[in-house]
């Protein structure tokens, strides 16, 4: 989809996303849910959504799977963190949503909630990453989580816990890029370069940015 075209549906379907981001803020509200520094878990949210809708058109193939993509990410830590269940996600996707939308953005949801684990690597082990692999737009919504949660880390938190979360994310950016990778040609499976980019830029030294680059062979200077 070309960024016209996506900019295009963003506006169609605005007062459907407007209304999925107040529902998805709700609902964390509901739960008394805060990000960081005791900041409203929209704030999270919001960051998010950011990237969906600067990066969207990368992966985004069709118009139906518009609405669908901004629920997910809305919506992604709501069976995780506010004891919703998959029916639950479903019924609240089906207002805005026909049905076959409503199942694509609650596999999202379901994709991204982390499996069960005494340890953050339990918790996002091989299973959960193959899920979010064979799910259509996980990847990507996995990826502007990580961009959201690391831009924190590395840009506003600068207390205790934002160092120590820095290190624990550029320790996992190997593995954690990797995971997501697959050999599918499915657009709606894709992590778009950009993203991956834009999270290396944040996240990691020069030296190791070109690594990354050389990785993902976008970077000429690294072309066989």
């Amino acid at each position: 989809m070309t960024k016209e075209e996506f900019q295009v549906y963003k506006e169609k379907y605005a007062k459907q996303i407007e209304e999925i981001r107040l529902a998805a803020y709700e609902l964390h509200q509901s739960v008394n849910e805060v990000y960081g520094d005791n900041l409203p878990y929209g704030f999270h949210l919001d960051m998010v959504v950011e990237s969906v809708y600067c990066y969207g058109h990368l992966v985004c193939a069709r118009e139906e799977d518009v609405v669908p993509l901004f629920f997910g990410s809305y919506f992604h830590d709501s069976i995780e963190d506010t004891r919703k269940t998959y029916n639950d996600v479903m019924k609240i996707a089906l207002k805005w949503m026909t049905e076959e939308q409503a199942l694509m953005a609650t596999e999202i949801v379901y994709a991204l909630t982390n499996d069960k684990g005494r340890t953050r690597a339990e918790r996002a082990g091989e299973k959960y990453y193959e899920g979010i692999r064979q799910t259509p737009y996980a990847p990507f919504v996995i990826l502007c989580d990580r961009l959201a949660n690391v831009t924190y880390s590395c840009s506003v938190d600068n207390g205790r816990n934002g160092i120590r979360m820095r290190e624990v994310y550029k320790s996992e950016m190997p593995y954690f890029l990797s995971s997501l990778s697959s050999d599918n040609n499915d657009l709606r499976l894709q992590i778009p370069f950009e993203v991956v980019t834009a999270l290396a830029e944040v996240l990691i030294e020069e030296v190791d940015r070109d690594e990354i680059r050389r990785q993902w062979g976008r970077d000429s200077k690294w072309e066989p």
